[in-house]
């Protein structure tokens, strides 16, 4: 899928509103701002010299809040991974001004024309953040997998790192490419894949849908349909090893904090078989949703439709807490795993969390009082923060593409049916890159048709098409 570039009116720039509707405010009171200075100055005294490991980091173009540094490389006839994480243990004090603050957001929220950070960008995006050639302290997870790119064994500690360079997914993408890869990513690929196949084996659900992104441009924003490249997958594996390493951790000691997901119930994925029917695609009885998932070429319209269709199979994620007892629930039926977040701790506070558990479980000391009484309230604090970052995502995409079309009512576009429920259905445009509601009903999905805008409304944030 082409990227489209589609620019919006520069006179209609700002995403105040939002903020206002949302109550976001990028400020921190004075009190948690002092703190965070302090800590940027604190020594990192109990933490291990790792900075002579090639460790990189892979963001998107113009991140500051670096979470993960890695440096991949041959064991034989297997795999060492070494994967750096952002230690907001070292710069936190339980209990203090920082630490209430940051539980009471939750998370970093994403806007266009900027974030609204976790924690204060003197620690954010600067000493506690993996910059390159900066002395950074870490947890330093070191995963051996096997031939086939299994996980043999994990360990972490803390350590002082020093990250080589900052890549983006493109850049990294046509290095490997052309065969100029970094050394520490050129075998990236080979575990990349493997834990792919590992993943489909698992049942493991990808959906591999279009990504709405918007960017500025000048003094506008432009809508842009970013295509994944193979390194967002294999990058996201290796977070996905660890996550699944911590849980194990977890697990095995009886206390923690897991990423959950219920197995879809029987009638979603009947659901689904009955859209792979209707939408023409060929489903053998022996085969599960992960297979087929995987199979699919993204490109094909009836893909989309049937990637939208299998969200279904993805509803009802949460955290499970346990201390003593093992846990009801414990694995993540999109990952077909147990599995725990401890890998963006800079925008992510459950992460700070796993990891604290993580590191006193490897070095046999006891979890620490303060961790294990917070464990309790994580759950409710990351769903609030989930949906308040989902609604503000949402509606700064809905206000570009209300922004890009407002003088295009009346216009006819192609666009590929994904869901149709009655007279609602949900269109993709795939230029403009635009995903909205089309009313007049009796589509069928995965179908390509003409469509003509009837609304695009700035003030509502409101994008209504119908069928041409």
């Amino acid at each position: 899928m082409p990227l489209v570039v589609i620019r919006a009116n520069s006179d209609r720039i700002g995403f105040g509103k939002v903020r206002e509707e949302f109550a976001l405010s990028p400020n921190f009171p004075s009190a948690v701002l002092e703190e965070a200075e302090r800590a940027a100055n604190r020594p990192h005294d109990g933490h291990k010299d790792a900075t002579d490991l090639p460790l990189v980091t892979i963001d998107p173009p113009g991140a500051k809040d670096l979470d993960q540094a890695m440096a991949v490389e041959r064991r034989g006839s297997g795999f060492r991974v070494h994967y750096a994480i952002a230690d907001l243990g070292a710069f936190v004090t339980p209990g203090g001004a920082l630490d209430r603050e940051v539980r009471g957001r939750g998370q970093t929220i994403y806007l266009p024309d900027g974030n609204i950070p976790l924690h204060p960008p003197v620690l954010s995006e600067g000493v506690a953040s993996l910059l390159p050639g900066q002395i950074t302290p870490a947890a330093l997870w070191t995963l051996d997998c096997d031939a086939d790119g299994a996980l043999e064994s994990a360990h972490v500690h803390r350590a002082l790192v020093r990250s080589q360079a900052r890549f983006d997914y493109d850049t990294v993408d046509a290095e490997l490419k052309n065969g100029t890869a970094h050394p520490s990513l050129a075998v990236l690929p080979d575990i990349g894949r493997l834990r792919r196949e590992r993943a489909v084996e698992r049942g493991a659900v990808e959906l591999q849908l279009p990504d709405q992104e918007v960017e500025a441009d000048g003094d506008g924003w432009r809508l842009t349909l970013r295509p994944r490249v193979e390194v967002d997958a294999w990058n996201a594996e290796i977070s996905l090893l660890t996550g699944m390493a911590a849980a194990k951790l977890m697990l095995d000691a009886g206390v923690g904090i897991l990423r959950t997901l219920p197995d879809p119930e029987n009638g979603a994925v009947k659901w689904l078989r009955r859209s792979a029917r209707s939408l023409g695609i060929n489903w053998p009885r022996n085969m599960d949703a992960a297979e087929l998932l995987a199979g699919l070429d993204p490109e094909r319209p009836e893909a989309l439709a049937l990637f939208m269709d299998a969200t279904r199979l993805l509803r009802g994620a949460g955290y499970t807490v346990f201390d003593g007892d093992h846990p009801e629930l414990a694995t993540h039926a999109g990952i077909a795993a147990p599995y725990a977040h401890v890998t963006a701790p800079l925008r992510r506070l459950v992460d700070r969390f796993g990891t604290e558990i993580c590191l006193a479980l490897v070095a046999g000391d006891e979890v620490a009082d303060w961790v294990r009484e917070a464990l309790p309230a994580l759950p409710d604090v990351m769903a609030g923060s989930d949906a308040l970052a989902n609604k503000v995502d949402r509606a700064c995409l809905d206000q570009v593409e209300a922004w890009v079309l407002g003088n295009r009512v009346g216009s006819e576009f192609d666009a590929i049916v994904l869901r149709s429920e009655g007279n609602n259905s949900d269109v993709f445009l795939p230029d403009p890159p635009v995903i909205a509601k089309c009313v007049n009903g009796d589509l069928r999905e995965g179908e390509t048709i003409r469509v003509r805008l009837t609304q695009a409304d700035a003030e509502a944030r409101k994008v209504v098409f119908e069928r041409a």
